[in-house]
């Protein structure tokens, strides 16, 4: 019997995870899995958790909790040797990674999946000393999802963003940032925002990166230049859509490794949770993990 770790958010999917627990250990056990759990407690607690699991010797680890317990599950684990694969449930308000992978988002389908040990290789960005799965991005608008209090994402959802949203666009603002990408010239300008993407999927848009794989080796950068309001809602429209690249506000490419800097203070999102500040060197660890998909 193989051994698993399930590391939970007790709060995540208007607390599912709560009332799902016993079916799933207990599907998890009739297909040959022994899972002991752990709920989280606060900040940093799925991280260590994740590092317990992986000294341990389990055989497989399992994040259960939105992309922001997935992020610290990563964080335990991605600077380690031999690493066990990685199961995913997709609880969160978004769940942006699992929505780019094609993650069932049925419990029953997933324990079935993970039963049958059907993995694939991913890869693991990292942003300075600590890394991510799905994005890496700054400025104002990147801010929205560590702005939203937990327990307004557990009661309404991702209509907690656009309510939180409708009160940043009022004083949009753009930074200045110095962009260094391997395989491009130096790029130096006025942003709203820049994101770094391992998938397609992000912040609940399912073709922001519609180029975007995630066993590549390459990050997918996205920049939005200095604009107005109306320009701004111009190229959300366009994004929903798949059409924004082309836009003469938007700056696109792909490359391997990166630098960002700027004059001015600006804030790091990592997987939707705040990641430090510029300066940021931005890099790839190719198909460093392998995932239940």
């Amino acid at each position: 019997m193989k051994r698993a770790r399930l590391i939970y958010n007790p709060s995540s999917g208007r607390e599912e995870m709560r009332r799902r627990l016993a079916d799933i250990l207990q599907r998890l056990d009739q297909g040959g899995i022994e899972a002991s759990c752990h709920a989280t407690t606060g900040e940093g607690d799925a991280t260590a958790a994740a590092v317990d699991a992986v000294e341990r010797g389990y055989d497989m680890i399992i994040a259960a909790g939105g992309d922001g317990t997935l992020y610290e599950v990563v964080n335990g684990m991605a600077g380690k040797e031999n690493l066990p694969p990685l199961g995913v449930f997709p609880l969160g308000t978004t769940n942006d990674f699992a929505r780019g992978l094609g993650i069932p988002r049925n419990w029953e389908d997933y324990c079935d999946l993970v039963i049958r040990q059907q993995t694939r290789p991913i890869d693991v960005g990292k942003a300075n000393d600590r890394y991510f799965i799905n994005i890496a991005g700054g400025g104002t608008l990147t801010e929205l999802t560590y702005d939203v209090p937990s327990r307004l994402k557990t009661m309404i959802g991702q209509l907690a963003y656009y309510i939180k949203g409708v009160e940043k666009m009022v004083s949009l603002s753009p930074q200045e940032l110095i962009i260094h990408a391997e395989g491009q010239e130096t790029i130096h300008d006025e942003f709203m925002l820049f994101l770094i993407t391992n998938t397609n999927s992000v912040g609940g848009f399912e073709k922001l990166a519609p180029g975007a794989r995630i066993d590549d080796g390459m990050l997918d950068v996205i920049a939005l230049k200095k604009c107005n309001l109306a320009e701004f809602v111009r190229v959300v429209t366009l994004a929903l859509r798949g059409e924004h690249l082309n836009d003469k506000k938007v700056i696109y490419f792909r490359t391997p490794s990166m630098e960002v800097t700027s004059p001015g203070k600006v804030l790091l999102n990592l997987d939707g949770e705040l990641g430090g500040t510029l300066p940021g060197k931005f890099s790839v660890l190719h198909q460093h993990l392998r995932i239940f998909a």
